[in-house]
């Protein structure tokens, strides 16, 4: 080596190699997004979404899925059942290349698979890599039936015939217990699952998923429902309306084939103020819209302004109507079968199909031309509702002009209560939603005045899922609300990017109302500003229930369980030994001066805050809606299904 020249350890023997499944067990959140409880029930879905594929290409009617005592899960389908044959260039059965070899399967062969899920396509082999062990049943054509076992993705047992099959179905059983030395949390969740299969079904009419918990008590029966919709995605707008009485009775149905997508969609119209659309692609929820849903909107909007017109339904004002119009109360599914389709955004759950926009627009223009056309009585109402919602919308235009912020030139303007932060950069800013005076004063003194804002708020905000845009903006400290963050309201004007906080943090006092504030703001932001939460935008602050003091020593408790155990290690182990020791009980933030709020609850090194995450829309959307919509009887049902669960009551 040369004098004076660096010195390279880097050499090709450096480089590692990893083969098969390694890979996916040195990086598995890579492969299945976390090792977490998502990661755990991603699992899952892999298997399942092979049964489901083998129902989309017409070879299954039926899934099951259970969770077994010990930890692990089985699904079984009634599909062609995976090749046991040797494959010709591995030379090892095709179970056995399915169950160890990543990017393997039928659906890399378009003669196989016309269309498949699996929103990762990272397969059966990830699933098997990340088990403690995995057992694969083929019930095969030629009247035998196998089986083979692995674990941790190595194979445990050759491919066996293990007798003959007496029953005329095939199909395929995977058995499967995912390891704990890669999961931080090995306990699946039923309510999660059934969501998902129940998703399923309805995407797939006629598909039956049954679905059964065997982790009961001795002598208890198994936990089991059966999900089967003949009726598919109509059934499903039926469900996801919940108890919103609807415009008419049955929702419309439109079915097509073109050379660019199959497309599928019902609507439905109901009296309420909120839409709810959810559209699918190849059975993975496309959340982040795409394609696919500009195509709708687009021709919902110009068609339903083609009708009124055509019909004499605008008279003067309004002489148009906007999306926003014709979409209040809808209730819409969107689900289509797309051959390649092409996801954008960082979840991978955006379409980004171009020939699919104009092919969805074609048909929603075309076959709900002819529905209106043909149900006059259905369109008029549909048409009124939408023309109430364009005069509210007018209406609104004042109190919406009020909380858009003033650009430069005319002079920023924000609310006088808002004690604003110093740094203008809104990645490295925080705003604190504070309930009442008292705590919002404790928490200006408080605060770090650099990246912490506050905004007390006076009383309970307006429940919007009851009311009008208009009425919405009517409402005072709504309106403070928006323009301290500074991003516009609704779907057509808010713009995240302009948002003055990238935390946005709720803390209220830890008693009934509190709760009821927090829910209220919550259903604001879901119906109104949901981009913030889907972004992972918006916090709920966790204050102290309890102040334990000794002396000079001081603790926090934050449950009561907490509590107790604090008390403990003050009395030297003894339960009821309090001897000088002092509890306080929290009612509400205002009751801690400046400096313990700080500590406890807004110390970025100390807090603890929860940040507002939506695993599933569907069920977060029925839950506002049972919650804080007009129908009592639904709120009554859930109270006396939870009530056992509550904690922390203010009685």
């Amino acid at each position: 080596m040369a004098k004076g020249q660096p010195k390279n350890d880097y050499s090709a023997g450096q480089l590692q190699v990893l083969r098969g499944l390694e890979a996916v067990r040195k990086r598995p959140g890579m492969y299945i997004g976390s090792t977490g409880i998502r990661g755990l029930h991603h699992l899952v879905y892999e298997v399942v979404d092979n049964s489901v594929d083998e129902a989309l290409a017409g070879h299954c009617t039926e899934i099951e899925v259970i969770l077994r005592k010990d930890g692990s899960v089985t699904v079984s389908d009634n599909g062609r059942g995976i090749p046991v044959d040797k494959h010709p260039i591995e030379g090892i059965p095709g179970v056995e290349v399915a169950m160890t070899m990543l990017h393997a399967g039928g659906k890399f062969d378009k003669d196989a698979y016309k269309v498949s899920g699996g929103l990762h396509g990272v397969g059966v082999s990830v699933v098997n890599a990340l088990s403690e062990w995995l057992e694969v049943e083929v019930r095969w054509r030629d009247g035998k039936l196998y089986r083979q076992r692995f674990s941790r993705g190595a194979k445990v047992t050759e491919l066996e015939a293990i007798g003959a099959y007496e029953g005329r179905r095939t199909g395929t059983t995977v058995s499967f217990k995912p390891d704990p030395e890669i999961f931080t949390e090995l306990t699946f969740d039923f309510e999660t699952l059934s969501t998902r299969l129940r998703e399923l079904a309805f995407l797939n009419k006629g598909l039956q998923i049954t679905f059964a918990d065997e982790r009961v008590a001795e002598g208890e029966e198994p936990h089991r429902e059966v999900y089967r919709y003949e009726g598919g995605i109509k059934e499903f707008v039926a469900f996801l309306r919940g108890s919103r009485k609807p415009l008419y009775p049955e929702p419309i149905y439109i079915e097509a084939k073109r050379d660019e997508a199959e497309i599928e969609i019902a609507i439905q119209y109901d009296e309420g103020y909120n839409e709810n659309t959810f559209t699918f692609v190849n059975n993975i929820n496309t959340h982040e819209g795409g394609t696919h849903l500009t195509g709708f909107k687009s021709a919902l909007t110009r068609t339903l302004n083609d009708y009124a017109k055509k019909n004499g339904l605008l008279k003067k004002d309004p002489d148009t109507l906007s999306g926003d119009d014709v979409r209040e109360g809808l209730t819409c599914v969107l689900s289509l079968k797309v051959r390649e389709p092409q996801f954008e955004g960082q979840t991978k759950t955006k379409l980004g199909n171009s020939e699919v926009q104009g092919a969805v627009a074609q048909v929603v223009h075309e076959r709900l031309g002819i529905f209106l056309d043909e149900n006059p009585a259905v369109a008029k109402r549909i048409i009124e509702k939408a023309i109430q919602a364009a005069r509210a919308r007018l209406a609104a235009r004042k109190a919406r002009d009020l909380t858009r912020r003033k650009n430069a030139l005319e002079g920023s303007v924000l609310p006088g209560k808002l004690a604003d932060c110093a740094i203008t950069d809104p990645s490295l800013c925080e705003l604190y939603l504070v309930e009442g005076d008292s705590a919002g004063g404790s928490a200006k003194q408080g605060r770090n005045r650099s990246f912490q804002a506050i905004l007390p708020l006076r009383g309970k905000i307006l429940n919007v899922e009851k009311a009008r845009m208009d009425r919405i903006l009517s409402n005072e400290e709504i309106r403070t609300i928006i323009a301290a963050i500074g991003a516009g309201i609704g779907d057509d004007e808010f713009n995240i990017e302009n948002a003055r906080y990238h935390k946005i943090i709720i803390m209220t006092d830890a008693d009934v109302d509190g709760a009821h504030i927090r829910t209220l703001l919550l259903t604001f932001f879901f119906r109104h500003m949901r981009q913030l939460i889907d972004e992972g935008m918006i916090y709920i602050a966790q204050p102290p229930l309890y102040r334990i003091a000794r002396g000079r020593e001081e603790y926090y408790a934050y449950s009561d369980e907490e509590r107790d155990e604090v008390i403990r290690r003050l009395s030297n182990g003894k339960a009821d030994g309090k001897g000088n020791i002092n509890v306080q009980r929290y009612k509400g933030l205002g009751e801690m001066n400046p400096e313990q709020l700080w500590q406890t609850t807004m110390d970025p090194e100390t807090r603890t805050i929860l940040r507002v995450r939506m695993e599933d829309a569907v069920a977060a959307d029925q839950i506002f809606q049972t919650l804080m919509g007009d129908e009592v009887e639904p709120r009554r049902r859930f109270i006396e299904k939870n009530a056992l669960y509550a904690r922390n009551l203010d009685v």
